[in-house]
């Protein structure tokens, strides 16, 4: 079917983001890249004759490109992004909508920051925290008190990879008077529209996918209210959330090969899945490809893709160790999403410093988590298959 003439075309993800939201002030030379605009402050035209921008802490044009294409890129109209410094500071920014008092119901399974964060920062501020299987729609109805405010929860959970039902959810947080926030890392923008799914706040981690490459740490706030966003814009300002434009730049510039470089990692990722589940020794593969029923259904519904992360058991926190220290195309780090492969053991590294109250909640000390970078299949499997062998 072919469209109306004058009508305008919705442009695909991959497209939007080459092309997409490219406008930014001040383009007199047509360039194809917003330059980078490092000026810490703007002049005024005269005393009583302000501009568009002032400061760059409160608006920058490099800024606002890269976040004209990451609003684009939720799926839905009215949306409005912030460039954070850091996936746990566009985190933080949720306190924007809370009181003292409040109540948070998060899921149990989520990145260790959001623990952290949530237990040594928010309680001293007077928010409470409750965690449950928000996997679980009987269990996280159950969570709700009187006092909770905002629900959080990761689509697919990190580094468990459970699933969660954000459709379902957001009517049921709705239904008690509750926010819905949506940590989007592990699938990322491209993969999964949580704010049309009806999720109230987006975030993202945007070290990860969205750039890719290792080299910026960033965060996405997106919301789709107007008056919430103007007092999220308040707080990312006033309490120094803004990205610098370098980072904006460089962030900007990676999310054109998102979708290529993802679409590789994700591939590769679901053979390799595939073939642990099939290793001797290796008691359980998680990773989206292999749900079955509901969870399969769910994550089908609400994702076009898997992302890259695969996370597998071996049965003892010593052989996962040998594991470990026997890989040498896999880097041993914390973070995932980036061009090159890694490995880590969630358990002692990013989930760690979890509050002692929670501890109860950390993931496996066998569970290896691997990100899947963009080398090549067979050397990947080479390297982990004759780690694996060592063990066993």
């Amino acid at each position: 079917m072919h469209d109306t003439p004058g009508e305008a075309r919705p442009l695909h993800p991959h497209t939007l983001l080459v092309h997409g939201a490219k406008a930014y002030a001040g383009n007199p030379v047509r360039a194809s890249t917003p330059p980078i605009y490092l000026s810490a402050t703007f002049a005024n035209s005269s005393l009583h004759e302000s501009g568009e921008y002032h400061y760059s802490r409160g608006g920058n044009p490099t800024r606002d490109a890269l976040e004209a294409k990451l609003a684009a890129l939720e799926g839905c109209a009215g949306v409005r992004s912030f460039a954070c410094t850091s996936g746990v500071g566009a985190l933080h920014l949720l306190l924007a909508e809370l009181e003292p008092g409040d109540r948070v119901l998060c899921s149990q399974d989520v990145y260790g920051g959001t623990f952290r964060l949530f237990g040594d920062a928010w309680q001293r501020r007077g928010v409470g925290i409750d965690y449950c299987d928000a996997s679980d729609l009987t269990q996280l109805a159950k969570g709700f008190t009187p006092r909770t405010r905002l629900v959080h929860i990761e689509p697919v959970g990190n580094p468990m990879m459970s699933v969660c039902d954000v459709a379902q959810i957001a009517e049921l947080a709705h239904e008690r008077g509750a926010l819905l926030s949506v940590d989007n890392t592990s699938l990322c923008s491209l993969h999964c529209k949580p704010l049309a799914l009806g999720a109230d706040i987006a975030i993202q981690s945007a070290t990860k996918y969205l750039c890719g490459h290792g080299d910026v740490t960033a965060g996405v706030f997106s919301v789709r209210d107007a008056q919430r966003a103007k007092r999220i814009g308040f707080h990312h300002n006033s309490e120094g959330m803004a990205l610098a434009p370098f980072d904006c730049y460089m962030l900007h510039r990676s999310m054109e090969s998102l979708a290529p470089r993802l679409a590789w990692q994700e591939r590769t990722a679901r053979e390799l899945a595939a073939r642990l589940h099939a290793t001797p020794g290796v008691l359980r593969v998680r990773h989206p490809s292999l749900l079955r029923g509901t969870a399969r259904e769910v994550h089908v519904r609400q994702s076009t893709g898997d992302g890259c992360v695969i996370s597998f058991e071996t049965g003892s926190a010593a052989a996962s160790a040998r594991v470990i220290d026997a890989l040498t195309l896999f880097a041993i780090r914390v973070s995932f999403g980036s061009v090159t492969s890694s490995a880590s053991v969630p358990f002692g590294m990013s989930h760690r410093g979890m509050p002692k109250e929670v501890a109860h909640l950390r993931p496996p000390d066998d569970l290896i988590r691997l990100s899947i970078g963009v080398e090549d299949v067979e050397d990947l499997w080479a390297d982990l298959s004759r780690a694996l062998a060592l063990v066993r």
